[in-house]
């Protein structure tokens, strides 16, 4: 740990967030713009990301959209495979695939995911506070501006952003309702009269609101008090997490830097550059934090001043806590990481054989309510049943109903085929006629095979009534 100073008592950050004042009132954050290698790199990655959220809902496989969760029509796709709410069971299944491997992720990594990937960071640090920094300035200059009486100029730049903060939450929206309903309905409402969709544009008003106070307002407070994420990293990190971390053996004592003084204390010169830069305002000296997103911009602002003081740079660096302690290697495969990966590859592994070997379509036959068996001069025993049955692709596809299990017949009513729809379900009755010398018992079991082109796609089983013989 940090050595304890005047300036650092023993751990008097923990008492506190870092944006509540000791009245519990707000400490708005002014993050200093940042700059340098790892900050470029998050821009890459951040804009790659960006777009392909937005391209995302115009993306399809198949036919299909690479994601859309409809919830209305429950409807789901995901990287083009189309589920059902039948199919519940894989979406728990791979929700829990999710959710063990960003705990493994946070296990190894620590808190990166929130620094480089998160939606939140990155429309909050790589748009609107790009925006910001481009209207009002850098730090400095956006405290004068809040701090400056009402003008011209004031009433120009805040309009602008203000203008520019609605617009983007407005198209972050659209695109959110894009995932929900599909890109085709969503271009369908856009080209309709307004009045025809009252609802949905007052969904879209709304939810333009709650992104616009978000990414105008609430912004850290998301990552510091909402988010469940960051709270649950606590029980995720140990000592062999990487984490970014402040080289405390080496910067400590710490002590500002005089011209032409020869140096004997520790390399951090107590420049609070890594707290200027922080945008959730804490300060990385005080060790690993709950508000730390991992977002290396403090990196990049001390290896800078390093470069200036001649001094090696990695004052503060991507290291575990062991690391920094013991000078250690850092260890890919410890105990936790070989245990999670187990279990992942469990998870991932039956998750891969359901949907390998999934059906293109589903069906429920049931015997139609209220209807007895009929028997006929031929001998044999004829059923009555009700078919649905649910396409998973987006293929239309008429089906063939054959009996599997006994030699009979299906008779389907009002054709000789069940026609159905892409994306659709499909309801028919049909008749199935068994001899009754091929009969066990009054209840037997029966297995009706679907054909789509002489391919079998399904096959379901029922029940099948006959007299006692």
């Amino acid at each position: 740990m940090p050595s304890i100073t005047k300036q650092n008592p023993p751990d008097e950050f923990r008492d506190h967030l870092s944006t509540v004042d000791p009245e519990s009132k707000r400490v708005w954050v002014y993050p200093k713009k940042p700059k340098g290698k790892l900050y470029t790199y998050r821009k890459y990655v951040s804009y790659l990301l960006l777009a392909l959220l937005f391209a995302g809902p115009y993306i399809k496989v198949n036919g299909l959209p690479l994601l859309m969760l409809n919830l209305v029509e429950r409807k789901f796709v995901i990287l083009g495979v189309l589920f059902w709410p039948q199919d519940f069971f894989l979406l728990v299944l791979a929700f829990l695939a999710m959710a063990l491997f960003v705990i493994l992720f946070t296990v190894v990594y620590g808190r990166v995911f929130c620094g480089w990937v998160c939606p939140q960071t990155i429309f909050l640090e790589m748009v609107f506070r790009r925006i910001e920094y481009a209207i009002e300035g850098d730090y400095t200059r956006q405290k004068a501006l809040n701090k400056m009486p009402w003008n011209v100029e004031k009433l120009l730049k805040k309009g602008s952003k203000t203008i520019l903060f609605i617009f983007i939450s407005f198209l972050i929206s659209n695109t959110f309702l894009a995932y929900i309903i599909g890109a085709d309905a969503l271009l369908q409402i856009i080209t309709d009269n307004p009045l025809n969709h009252l609802s949905g544009l007052g969904t879209i008003v709304f939810f333009t609101g709650i992104f616009y106070g978000v990414f105008a307002w609430f912004r850290e407070q998301v990552c510091t008090i909402a988010c469940p994420y960051g709270r649950l990293q606590g029980v995720m990190l140990d000592k062999k997490t990487l984490v970014v971390a402040y080289d405390y053996k080496r910067g400590e004592p710490r002590r500002k830097q005089r011209r032409n003084e020869e140096r004997t204390q520790g390399d951090c010169i107590d420049c609070k550059q890594c707290v200027h830069v922080c945008p959730t305002g804490i300060d990385i000296r005080n060790g690993t934090q709950l508000e730390c997103i991992n977002c290396t911009a403090c990196i990049d602002a001390c290896n800078d001043i390093m470069r200036m003081i001649n001094k090696p740079e990695g004052l503060i660096q991507i290291e575990s806590e062991e690391g920094i302690e013991t000078g250690s290697q850092w260890k890919f495969f410890t105990p936790r990481v070989l245990g999670y990966s187990a279990v992942l590859t469990i998870l991932l592994t039956a998750l891969t054989t359901l949907l390998l070997t999934r059906d293109d379509a589903e069906a429920t036959i049931l015997r139609t309510p209220g209807q007895l068996y009929q028997q006929t001069e031929k001998g044999t025993v004829r059923n009555l049943y009700n078919i649905s049955v649910i396409n998973k692709t987006n293929q239309a596809m008429p089906l063939t109903l054959k009996l599997l299990s006994h030699k009979g017949t299906i008779d389907v009513v009002g054709g000789d085929q069940v026609l159905l729809p892409a994306q659709g379900i499909a309801e028919g009755v049909f008749f199935t006629e068994i001899p009754l010398q091929e009969l066990e018992s009054m209840n037997a079991r029966i297995e009706v095979g679907l054909y789509f082109h002489g391919r079998r796609i399904t096959t379901q089983a029922t029940k099948f009534l006959a007299p006692a013989h």
